[in-house]
């Protein structure tokens, strides 16, 4: 019986061991049998032998641990075991990159394997070099949310995807680049995942294999693609004709080299499907659980985190998932605008015109978290991790969704960056966990002004928010530069607190308006309204606002107006 044959009897069989699992390799309108599929691997095999042998340029395998990345490091892994030792010189590096929010059963899954990589390559003499890349704590979700304020990503401003993912992995094959000069990118990327891919993919193409290597085989060989982002870098993905139930077989018929299980694989994404089953695959527009997707459970790009919600529905073992996942559906809020400062972050009005049934509006655009929503992020984000740890599983009682290191960045973000000297951070962790907080960071501990001191600046403020925010900022600027030798650049800063908030709201966003009105009026040639708006004959524009204005009453007006009343 030929490799083939075997292999296409292991296929009927049910090999996964249920009626579900052999449901989902009886696919119609293929258009490669078994039989065509193992001669087609076979040819990868050689061709990969061919292009890893032909020069030094290091590889580069990225490795998610999902159903593609893992067929393409099977086939590399298996290909390269098949050279002789000596001939398995050059290093092949498996990159997969930790984004600290990860699904929580992936992220356990995916670490686990790249041990059991390190130790099975070392035992079988392999040149994989697994690594876990990590983004840098300045740039991470909670960082960014909650220290710096952060809005939860959109399709328009997703902040996520370069701070997470790209820029770790982007470093280190810059890394490998700069050592080496060049590097070749091992990619699970396949056309049929989606119609934008595949153009892309199409966009990028460096050229055929076939101008490289000597293999004299009739079949197609795989195409090369340069990479948008990466100078020096060349893309290969060895499946990227593959189908979805391709890569299942593959993965079920062909044993996981480094000793992991394919098989639990499957039942992980079985797990992550809403009703549990994979279906019968007639066409393309059937979905099946190998179409499932995991990532970061803090998602808000979609509109619901199916896989999670599917996991917990489908396990029972997996509803201590739950707080993570109320967590997830409390930060998805499409208007969150009463949660979000008026200002942008450098503390800047601007304004957009915005369009709601036919009417027209000229409104701010609002910025980072407020100090309340802030702290209420942080809170809630403990709490889930408390609770975890009670409720998980014994092998998931040690999780962590946020670090004692990203905890330090935030507390320094919002006491040197954000003036918020009531330092509540250590404050938050003690009444969530009853632990006290270690803060790794040194003379974290040291401050002039705490507690206490802006205890007294909210009751001198008497609920002023800008007046307090605008007091905090001057006397923690003082602070900050008292230590110096030099003071330069103190004056600069003060004048930046109070250009920033020494407004109300309401007057901050009156200004802003009259300052695109002057805008347009310069853009338009309109000399009379210029001439009305910069020599300060607004006598017109104040009748509109009097009524509106003679009920406001702010500590600035007050200060003020007693001054001049003194003289």
């Amino acid at each position: 019986m030929t490799i083939a044959q075997q292999a296409e009897n292991k296929a009927k069989n049910a090999v996964l061991g249920s009626p579900q699992e052999e449901q989902f390799f009886k696919t119609g309108q293929q258009t490669r049998t078994v039989a065509e599929l193992v001669d087609y691997i076979q040819a990868l095999t050689t061709e990969i032998q061919e292009l890893y042998c032909l020069d030094q340029i290091p590889w580069v395998v990225g490795y998610s641990g999902g159903k593609d990345s893992t067929a393409t490091l099977q086939l590399i892994w298996n290909a390269i075991a098949e050279l002789p030792v000596e001939k398995r010189k050059k290093t092949i590096h498996v990159i997969t990159t930790d984004t600290l929010v990860e699904n929580p059963v992936v992220s356990v899954w995916v670490r686990k394997s790249l041990e059991k990589m390190r130790v099975t390559a070392k035992e079988q003499k392999m040149p994989i070099e697994p690594h876990l890349l990590q983004p840098e704590i300045k740039e991470t979700f909670w960082v960014s949310l909650i220290g710096k304020g952060y809005p939860t990503p959109r399709g328009k401003f997703r902040w996520c995807t370069d701070r997470l993912k790209i820029h770790p992995s982007n470093h280190f094959i810059r890394d490998v680049v700069r050592v080496n000069g060049e590097v070749i990118l091992v990619l699970g990327t396949r056309k049929a995942e989606s119609i934008k891919r595949a153009i892309s993919m199409e966009k990028h193409q460096a050229g055929s294999l076939k101008d490289r290597l000597v293999s004299d085989s009739s079949l197609p060989t795989s195409q090369l693609y340069h990479s948008a982002s990466l100078p020096n870098s060349l893309i290969y993905s060895p499946i990227e004709d593959w189908r979805t139930d391709e890569v299942w077989i593959y993965l079920n018929q062909w044993q996981n080299p480094w000793k992991y299980s394919n098989k639990n694989l499957f039942t992980m994404y079985r797990g992550a499907t809403a009703d549990n089953e994979c279906p019968l695959v007639v066409d393309t527009s059937t979905a099946s659980c190998g179409d499932s997707r995991f990532g970061c459970w803090v998602c808000t790009i979609v509109s619901k985190d199916k896989s999670m919600e599917a996991m917990i529905q489908n396990d029972e073992e997996k509803e201590w998932m739950q707080p993570l996942l109320d967590i997830r559906n409390e930060l998805d809020n499409r208007d969150d605008r009463d949660k979000r400062d008026f200002r942008r972050i450098w503390g800047e009005v601007q304004l957009f015109e915005r369009h709601v049934d036919g009417e027209v509006s000229i409104e701010p655009i609002h910025g980072p978290y407020t100090k309340y929503w802030r702290e209420h992020w942080l809170r809630r984000l403990l709490e889930a991790q408390t609770q975890t740890r009670r409720t998980a599983p014994e092998n998931m009682r040690d999780i962590t969704l946020i670090t004692l290191e990203e905890m330090s960045e935030i507390r320094r973000i919002w006491l040197e960056d954000k003036h918020e000297f009531d330092d509540s951070l250590p404050r938050i962790y003690q009444e969530v966990t009853g632990e006290e907080f270690q803060d790794p960071r040194p003379g974290a501990d040291y401050s002039l002004l705490g507690r206490d001191e802006w205890i007294v600046l909210e009751e001198i403020c008497e609920g002023d928010a800008m007046h307090l925010e605008l007091m905090a900022k001057l006397l923690d600027t003082e602070r900050q530069y008292r230590k110096k030798t030099r003071r330069v650049g103190i004056y600069d800063t003060l004048e930046k607190c109070f250009n920033t908030s020494s407004r109300s709201p309401e007057d901050a966003i009156k200004n802003a308006r009259l300052k695109r009105e002057l805008s347009e009026a310069v853009s338009q040639g309109d000399v009379a309204k210029v001439k009305q708006m910069t020599l300060g004959d607004v006598t017109a524009m104040d009748k509109l606002d009097e009524a509106e204005n003679a009920q406001q009453v702010t500590w600035a007006s007050m200060k003020f107006s007693k001054k001049n009343t003194e003289e």
